[in-house]
């Protein structure tokens, strides 16, 4: 490593919310342990996102809506590197920025939280017209797909948010990412981890995306060593199909990747809005060809009908 680095205070961005401090505090944490002659200081901001909260996210932009305070900093030099919930992080990145390091991941699942009326119940058990809480397209989609008698209603706000609307009976019950829960030591209010078989998983949902300037070898050079290599592998692939279809908030795209030895497997699902229509494929190749395999997934999909669900959903959001 250089020495300007070595004898420097090397900033990171984070966004203010609860969940957002905790990822950026364990980045921090570990790399002080790794670099304990660098200082690290942590700035924090407050997204587009995080402030418009009664309006769904469908309906206000795209996943940048939660990292462009962050980049816009990076680029103007005040900060040096970005911590993300992977899944909010924009497939395609401004010029000027990279996708430097994933960490570990954690479970990317979705999970069920029930009001206390509902103790020890799984989705399967909720009675019918159960009002749901999601403010995600893609297990809004699955979830219709498979429990039609359901009712769903958006939610917004930061997880403890969520919760306390769900514990005033707002809800009967919510969907939420197990990780975000796990990660808050909340992991006791999961009552079902939603098998994939229900609802397919966010792109990169339950990793840390850890953004910044391309190039910057040295910011580099200190980040990587955060890189978990197998979830990155995982990652590339997810969001190399999610980026072919060219979605974002607005479509419900969902996938699962599973890596057994050098080979790994990625499933990709593209549902329309009603839940009716389900285009799901799988592909399976060499753990060192994973943007190419979520690229022909995307493809195969597009051709199986995925281009039309795709074709509907910007026709009514116009």
């Amino acid at each position: 490593m250089s020495p300007n680095v070595a004898t420097r205070t090397i900033r990171i961005g984070s966004r203010k919310s609860q969940l957002a401090l905790v990822q950026t505090h364990w980045v921090q944490g570990e790399l002080q342990k790794r670099f304990p002659e660098i200082n690290f200081e942590v700035k924090t901001m407050e997204s587009k996102g995080d402030k418009i909260l009664d309006v769904s996210l469908s309906k206000i932009g795209d996943k940048g809506l939660f990292t462009q305070e962050l980049e816009d900093d990076m680029l103007a030099g005040s900060i040096d590197f970005a911590v993300h919930s992977l899944k909010d992080l924009p497939t395609r990145l401004p010029e000027g920025l990279m996708l430097g390091c994933v960490t570990e991941r954690e479970d990317p699942a979705d999970a069920l939280v029930v009001h206390e009326k509902h103790a020890g119940k799984t989705l399967d058990q909720l009675p019918e017209g159960a009002i749901i809480g999601t403010s995600s397209l893609r297990r809004l989609a699955q979830l219709r797909h498979h429990f039609p008698s359901f009712q769903f209603k958006d939610i917004r706000g930061n997880l403890n948010t969520r919760l306390r609307k769900l514990d005033e009976g707002q809800y009967d019950a919510i969907i939420l990412a197990v990780a975000g829960l796990k990660r808050l030591e909340m992991g006791d209010r999961i009552q079902q981890v939603v098998p994939a078989e229900i609802s397919l998983h966010a792109v990169g949902q339950g990793a840390l995306g850890i953004e910044c300037r391309s190039g910057d070898e040295d910011i580099l050079a200190v980040i990587k060593t955060l890189e978990h290599v197998p979830t990155a592998q995982r990652c590339y692939a997810e969001r190399a199909f999610l980026r072919e279809l060219e979605g974002g908030c607005q479509v419900p795209i969902g996938v699962n990747t599973v890596i057994e030895g050098d080979s790994l497997k990625l499933t990709g699902i593209v549902a329309s809005l009603d839940g009716q229509t389900l285009v799901k494929d799988e592909i399976s190749g060499p753990v060192d060809t994973a943007d190419a395999m979520g690229t022909t997934l995307a493809k195969r999909a597009k051709d199986a009908g995925a281009q039309t669900i795709l074709d509907e959903i910007s026709a009514e959001s116009r």
